[in-house]
């Protein structure tokens, strides 16, 4: 069976190839770039499984990267970067990343997050979760609202199908963010709002007459699938 392919993108050289020694030592397969333009060629060569992408680099940087990706593909992205800032993050996230990680970094961690990540991916429990017009297909790794595919990144499908799974349940941000990123998640909430923001958004843009998530001022989230009057 194919091993999962990993594209890093990151202009410091000495980053990519410490980066790429640790995943190929691992197991992975590593396509390195470092330059986003490099990055967008070799994704569409190869479709990598998995990127790992840093955000200032010469020409194209990694939101410009991101954006295109975006456009037609949910490809997990973990961004790596050493913009550490409450806004960063957020920003990273809104664009449609799965993760983010900031510098310097446990290279161990970030395998964990990788494989985490690709696990999230991977075909397992059968069931289908059925909420009003919305199917969340667990098996098939798939989402429909009125029979209509709806794209989201790894991180937001295990969200979404984690609360749905609990109708009526009240998560804790915690509860949310563990759930989604395994035993090495950070205990960032602005990151669960984000995430559940672009959950919001992409179910409105095709049913705006439903709402799914609500908000527990001061605990969290629940799922409730609920046609608006």
């Amino acid at each position: 069976m194919r091993k999962d392919r990993i594209l890093i993108v990151d202009d410091e050289k000495d980053i990519v190839n410490f980066v790429r020694a640790y995943l190929e030592k691992e197991g992975y397969p590593a396509l390195a770039a470092h330059d986003g333009e490099t990055a967008l060629r070799l994704w569409q060569e190869h479709r990598p499984d998995l990127v790992v992408l840093d955000i200032l680099m010469p020409g194209m940087d990694g939101y410009a990267f991101c954006r295109e990706v975006r456009k037609v593909s949910r490809v997990p992205i973990i961004i790596l970067s050493a913009k550490a800032e409450e806004q960063d993050r957020i920003f990273g996230l809104e664009l449609g990343a799965d993760d983010y990680v900031v510098k310097p970094f446990s290279p161990r961690e970030l395998v964990a997050r990788i494989r985490a990540i690709l696990r999230r991916g991977s075909p397992g429990e059968e069931d289908v979760i059925s909420a009003g017009p919305l199917l969340i297909d667990r098996g098939n790794y798939r989402v429909t609202l009125y029979e209509q595919e709806v794209p989201f990144t790894p991180t937001e499908f295990s969200i979404l199908a984690t609360m749905a799974s609990r109708p009526g349940n009240v998560f804790s941000r915690d509860e949310i963010l563990k759930s989604a990123q395994g035993d090495f998640y950070e205990g960032y909430d602005r990151n669960v709002d984000t995430h559940v923001k672009n959950i919001r958004r992409k179910l409105k843009d095709v049913a705006e007459e439903w709402s799914f998530i609500e908000t527990v001022y001061g605990i969290g989230y629940r799922f409730q699938a609920k046609r608006k009057v």
